[in-house]
């Protein structure tokens, strides 16, 4: 036993020696070349390449092989390919100078495997800087040769200042689209947008070491967006915390919600020149203007009250045949941001509308909010009990089928779960990218869809609005409602526009909503509404 031991540890001992030797003196691997070769049990040829310290090296075996990295004396550093896996390719960095080893070695039951070996680059250390800043706009692609060539961003930022931002760019070929890039001057440590058409709060990028900082994106030429800028924001997991420094562009002399004229509390508004107009909104002189009147209610129901505002249109007469109603929630926004008592003056003036009046229903708070409008069945049990019965009492009441509940975000989705539960009450749906995705706790996205899927139709029509800039939990939820209700026989009138969760267009959809479902279209508001139609 003891000499077959001895032999062993010899043999161990010449086979070490061999693939040392093999290491220090195996055949050269150049970058660019690729060599052939068979994995051995035995021992396999061993690839040499001479690195420098920080080296990165990259390159592919193909076969059925695994790849070793050896050092320079034949020692084992790591597996850089297991061939059991899917990988091929292989990246390494050179812990310091020398010549190292990369061997072919079989799998286990696949002896004697044909391999090929390619080393594709070594880049130098010196040589692994970032690769240059691809600059969609020319503007900022002139700027940056400027700079390269020791000039400076005065020049540029007094432009920015005279033409206002952000820049709009047209794409070669592409007439219905442009590049717009939005700006920032002067930050220390990072950019974010707030509303930017990716959806997502957008890191912008600094241009060299200059007091740039920026963010392109190709859009639609019909886009139409708000948005906040947020410099130098707290580092943070709370994704919130963005909402420290965001402000209005002081670049952009466009503003929306400046109601405060605080540069902190107001956005910035892009609307690019092939944007539907929204001739409803601003109010008009010479009309017959209708009234708010504000008032409480308390609910039994859910144990709280509320603010309701009540819109009776200029002529309004309690139960008068031809007339409708609206009953919309998130008041805080639809008497501010979307100026609804506005909207209906303007549209019931053009001939587009019947005499509508409205009930603007507040939240008690933010908690209530998010509590009541998602599915609730107390909440549809005040509506229906409570708020419409008292509504009736103030004067406010019509058909059904003249009847819109409608709303935005959690809004939406309380609209057209009011539908479903009471059509009687509710004919019509009016949903400005409703959350659709909401679910009950432990259940899939689109709980609110699959009810509809489940239940027999009822008399309800729908206009469903989304955003092509809310990413895909709002946009792919609002037209999976869509398919849906259209397969159960719905009346549906579903549109898309370059927007996105945003108010600025919201007040836009709401009256081509309105216009759809109870109004009477016209040219005008053909052209205001024109949109992506589903």
């Amino acid at each position: 036993m003891q000499r077959i031991i001895g032999i062993s540890c010899a043999l161990l001992l010449t086979l070490t020696c061999a693939a040392t030797a093999q290491a220090a003196t195996g055949a050269t691997l150049q970058p660019g070349q690729a060599v052939n070769g068979q994995a051995l049990p035995a021992g396999s040829t061993v690839w040499g390449v001479t690195l420098k310290a920080g080296d990165l090296v990259r390159g592919r075996v193909d076969g059925n092989v695994s790849l070793r990295l050896l050092d320079s004396e034949g020692r084992p550093l790591r597996l850089l390919i297991d061939g059991q896996d899917q990988p091929r390719e292989f990246l390494f960095v050179a812990d310091g100078p020398g010549r190292y080893g990369l061997r072919a070695e079989p799998l286990h039951g696949r002896p004697d495997a044909q391999y090929s070996l390619r080393l594709d680059q070594v880049l130098a250390l010196a040589e692994q800087q970032r690769s240059p800043q691809q600059l969609a706009s020319p503007a900022l692609a002139e700027l940056a040769r400027q700079l390269a060539q020791g000039g400076d961003t005065e020049a540029f930022w007094h432009a920015r200042k005279a033409e206002g931002t952000p820049l709009v760019e047209p794409l070669p070929g592409q007439p219905q689209q442009r590049l717009v890039t939005f700006l920032w001057r002067g930050a220390q440590h990072n950019v974010r947008m707030f509303g930017a058409p990716s959806g997502r709060h957008e890191t912008l990028q600094r241009l060299g070491s200059s007091d740039v900082w920026y963010a392109s994106f190709e859009v639609p030429a019909s886009a139409r967006l708000s948005y906040q800028m947020a410099p130098d924001v707290p580092q943070s997991d709370d994704r919130r915390v963005i909402l420290a420094t965001t402000r209005r562009d002081p670049l952009n002399p466009a503003t929306f919600a400046d109601s405060s004229g605080d540069p902190w509390l107001s956005r910035s508004r892009l609307e690019l020149a092939d944007a539907p107009p929204q001739p409803w909104v601003a109010a008009r002189p010479g009309i017959a203007r209708g009234t708010l009147e504000r008032k409480r209610l308390a609910s039994a129901v859910l144990g709280n009250e509320r603010d309701l505002y009540l819109y009776r249109p200029a002529g309004w007469r309690p139960g008068a045949a031809g007339q409708a109603l609206l009953v919309l929630f998130d008041a805080h926004a639809y008497t501010r941001q979307v100026p609804t008592p506005t909207l209906l003056d303007n549209l019931i003036a053009d001939g587009l509308m019947p005499p509508t009046a409205a009930i603007i229903i507040a939240n008690p708070s933010d908690l209530s909010r998010q509590q009541e409008l998602p599915p609730n069945p107390q909440f549809a049990r005040f509506m229906a009990e409570e708020l419409m019965p008292w509504a009736r009492r103030q004067g406010l009441s019509a058909s059904a089928a003249s009847t819109v509940i409608a709303g935005s975000s959690y809004g939406g989705l309380a609209a057209s779960y009011l539908g479903l539960m009471h059509p009687e009450l509710f004919g019509n749906v009016l949903s400005l990218s409703g959350s659709y995705w909401w679910a009950k706790d432990g259940e899939e996205p689109g709980w609110l869809t699959r009810e509809y899927v489940k239940a027999p139709p009822r008399p309800l029509r729908f206009y469903l609005q989304a955003g092509l800039f809310e990413g895909p939990t709002i946009l792919d939820t609002h037209r999976h409602l869509r398919d849906v209700l259209r397969a159960k026989g719905y009346a549906v009138e579903a549109v898309e526009y370059p927007a996105g969760h945003d108010y600025l267009q919201w007040r836009g959809s709401l009256p081509c909503g309105l216009i759809s479902l109870i109004g009477r279209p016209g040219e005008a508001s053909a052209r205001a509404c024109r949109e992506r139609s589903q």
